[in-house]
């Protein structure tokens, strides 16, 4: 791999190109290799124990757009604009507690681990979940699993930038109503998959407003 092929300054830049696009150009289209490139950007992210707990939905139907609306205030604009929306699942409870048959899955047929492995890793994950990490309840493993997700969510928007593809992610959604719909209309297994996130990929019908701001770097980081 050469590793000198992006720049530290073409990486910063494209962080600072990247923002929260809030209308997209509706005549501008991601081609199909522009979102299969970003969406492999989601399939290679780390996760924790390498679990990888997130599915993706890729909405273009737009009836399917439009039902959407109702259930998430912070989407409509781009529901009409976006060329990609993505819905980001994550799993449930059933499907990431330690003795899940998803767990097992993951680990003798994902990851072809030996027998012997399996058992000292599923003894780590099993210690991770009662005692480390205290993932004693539903809410707890799925707002683990959204952590997950959301490391898929930073490297779709950032490969995104990079590329010259701008996003907006979306948290402002019903969680319950929007959860509802996905069962009844778009075949997602509630009991196994929650809603995370929403994000919009596309190209910005106009420059930001305002220019980014952040907190100066030193007030984020501390030496010791």
């Amino acid at each position: 791999m050469n590793t000198e092929t992006i720049s530290r300054e073409d990486i910063i830049e494209a962080f600072n190109f990247r923002h929260a696009t809030k209308e997209f150009d509706a005549t501008k289209k991601l081609t199909e290799d522009d979102i299969n490139f970003i969406l492999k950007t989601a399939n290679l992210s780390p996760s924790s124990f390498g679990f990888e707990p997130w599915h993706f939905v890729i909405v273009q139907d737009q009836e399917l757009r439009e039902l959407l609306k109702p259930v998430a205030w912070g989407a409509p604009l781009k529901l009409d604009t976006a060329s990609h929306f993505v819905l980001g699942l994550s799993m449930k409870a059933p499907m990431v507690k330690h003795d899940a048959k998803y767990i097992e899955h993951m680990l003798k047929d994902v990851k072809q681990m030996p027998s012997d492995v399996i058992e000292m890793y599923s003894k780590f994950y099993r210690e991770f979940q009662e005692r480390d990490f205290n993932l004693d309840t539903d809410k707890k493993l799925f707002d683990w699993s959204s952590k997950q997700t959301y490391i898929a969510l930073g490297n779709m928007m950032t490969s995104a930038a990079l590329a010259g593809i701008d996003s907006c992610p979306i948290e402002g959604f019903h969680q319950e109503q929007a959860e509802a719909l996905l069962r009844e209309k778009f075949g997602v297994d509630t009991d196994k998959y929650g809603l995370s996130f929403m994000v919009a990929f596309g190209y910005r019908k106009a420059d930001p407003e305002f220019p980014k701001s952040r907190r100066a770097f030193e007030e984020i980081v501390t030496w010791k």
